[in-house]
């Protein structure tokens, strides 16, 4: 190598180490309608490069994540990475709040780093009812090595997702909702995308395609278990084998043993499952309907097969039964209550969770969420957040900012619900920055709900039946109440969360109850230090989709057959890279 080659490469060697400290991790998602038959009926589904559910993708904290989309739908198209908090970076949360749409054959690149986070997460897409079709897929955050993890290496890490489903498609499923219809009953439960095992001949037809997960006699796995579906609670289960849950949505708890465990609507949990049973026979995997009359119904199981390496046959008789609670509403209730924190755990750093005492700090601000069944306004049928059904703004609310654009959004989310009649707003939460934020969600329809919040893992203190009240502060955990980023709000009942607002940006908090998602349930918390300087709130991307207000702004994207990306500080690094092999050649 001549002494150009060597002074080239030790120059192109420094610029990289100067611009990653982090390394990268990329992933090309192409997006499109297929044909799949996971319940027996042909139908339209999303799928990413091909394959539904999507690919998983695994990260280790700090990592930085770039993931370029390829839109070949027929209508716009973006991504939301439930539960990763994305530090500095409301831009990247894939929401109509915070992002522009990326039309029908257009490519966008996300890129954000997984910023102090480890755990069990999901993405999926978030407008126009799409993650009724699929899109969706698993997301997992590895600890860094150096930090220690409260159970020993599992010899596997598998991912399933479960989720209710129509054989209808999204815009089907949209339109009734347009129309003023409820969805009725769902026709079925998958586990990752594939329809029940043939447990009972009437309620299952013939050909199915079901999951099976394989393992090894006498070893303990890790799986990773995420309700991605629209509204049903599951209880999840494995035929004659204990759940030690270790994990939900990026905190270790205190590890219990569980026959089943109800996961609500957007909620994952992590669970260590030792294959200690005979291997006579195959074992069952089970999805089921909960907090509904599971009488009627009782096709809306999802039914999968665990299968031993050495098993000598098939799973045979009766499914395991589930929880016997029809007349005891607050087994699961309990059930939940029972989850906490493993405070003496590190999480993403070497810290204990529990050095973070947040039962010590005092609450800034406080506000009761109230839902209630379906109205009319305005002659339209739509769910409501304490007397608001939310309108999406056309312009995303940080875009907006950044633009001085007037009357996108009104910062007049009330504290306590309206006692006039509903009304359809853009209206959103004024965060104070460092605040401490207290929120009850108030449950006073007959479902049952659960709530997201973007930006953020919020601290779950509380619940119980009836309406909350100042003296229901009284039964909070202010001890090791888990930290996480969606809750379960019971039918007729109330949760407590409290949330340190110390992520400028613009985050959504949502019922993850994708027919009242649609219909308005929801709001934004605007967050905005006020002495701004990029450091605690990074401005807008190079490559950012104006929309709305901004729409003229927008250049137009040459449509190519290959993805293409805008020229950042990725792509730069990516030549560097190159150009070091280049060199080495």
């Amino acid at each position: 190598m001549d002494l150009f080659k060597i002074l080239l490469l030790m120059f192109l060697v420094n610029f990289s180490f100067c611009f990653a400290a982090d390394p990268y991790a990329f992933y090309n998602f192409e997006v499109s309608y297929i044909t799949a038959s996971p319940l027996g009926v042909p139908q339209q589904v999303i799928a990413i490069n091909g394959k539904f559910p999507g690919p998983t993708i695994n990260v280790t904290t700090n990592e930085n994540l770039v993931v370029n989309v390829r839109n070949k739908l027929d209508e716009g198209f973006l991504l939301h990475w439930s539960g990763i908090q994305q530090r500095r970076v409301s831009w990247q949360d894939g929401l109509a709040g915070t992002n522009c749409p990326i039309p029908p054959k257009w490519n966008w690149t996300y890129e954000f780093q997984v910023k102090d986070q480890i755990g069990s997460f999901f993405y999926f897409p978030s407008l126009h009812f799409q993650r009724a079709s699929g899109g969706f897929g698993s997301f997992i955050v590895n600890p860094r090595s150096v930090i220690p993890v409260p159970f020993s290496t599992p010899e596997g890490d598998i991912t399933i997702a479960i989720g209710d489903w129509y054989t209808k498609n999204h815009t089907a499923l949209r339109k009734a909702l347009d129309d003023g219809k409820d969805l009725g009953m769902p026709d079925g439960v998958l586990i990752n995308g594939k329809g029940p095992y043939q447990y009972n001949k009437t309620l299952v037809p013939d050909g199915i395609d079901y999951e099976t997960i394989t393992v090894h006699p006498g070893k303990t796995y890790r799986l990773r278990v995420s309700n991605v579906g629209i509204s049903t609670s599951l209880n999840f289960r494995i035929q004659g084998h204990n759940l030690v849950l270790a994990e939900s949505e990026g905190s270790y708890t205190v590890q219990q043993n569980y026959t089943s465990l109800d996961i609500h609507v957007g909620q994952s949990y992590s669970f260590l499952v030792t294959m200690d049973q005979n291997a006579s026979s195959d074992y069952y995997i089970v999805a089921s309907a909960r907090i509904v009359n599971e009488t009627i119904w009782r096709r809306v199981t999802g039914v999968g097969i665990l299968h031993y390496t050495n098993s000598k046959g098939k799973a045979k008789g009766h499914l395991p039964p589930g929880p016997q609670d029809e007349f005891d509403k607050t087994f699961s209730m309990n059930q939940a209550r029972s989850i906490r924190w493993n405070v003496s755990a590190s999480g993403a750093r070497p810290n204990p969770q529990g050095s973070f005492k947040y039962g010590s700090i005092n609450v800034t601000d406080v506000y009761v969420l109230r839902n209630m069944p379906p109205v009319k306004i305005n002659g339209k049928r739509r769910t409501t957040l304490s007397g608001i059904s939310f309108v999406n703004p056309s312009t995303p609310i940080r875009l907006a900012d950044k633009h001085k654009v007037k009357g996108v959004y009104k910062l007049d989310f009330p504290k306590r619900p309206l006692t006039g009649p509903p009304k359809m707003e853009t209206s959103i939460i004024n965060g104070t920055y460092r605040g401490f934020m207290e929120v009850i969600l108030q449950n006073n329809d007959t479902k049952m709900q659960s709530y997201h919040m973007s930006g953020y893992a919020f601290f779950a203190v509380g619940m119980d039946y009836g309406e909350w009240t100042e003296n229901s502060r009284g039964t909070y955990n202010k001890w090791d109440g888990i930290a996480r980023s969606t809750i379960q709000v019971y039918p007729g009942a109330w949760s407590a969360i409290l949330i340190s607002l110390d992520n400028p940006g613009a985050w959504n908090l949502r019922t993850e109850n994708l027919d009242s998602w649609y219909l308005g349930q929801e709001t934004y918390v605007r967050v905005v230090n006020p002495d701004e300087n990029n450091k605690t709130e990074f401005g807008a991307p190079a490559n950012v989709l104006y929309c709305g207000a901004l729409q003229k702004l927008q250049k137009p994207q040459k449509i190519s057959s290959s993805a293409t990306r805008s020229i950042g500080f990725t792509s730069l690094s990516m030549l560097v890279m190159a150009l070091v092999m280049m060199v080495m050649t």
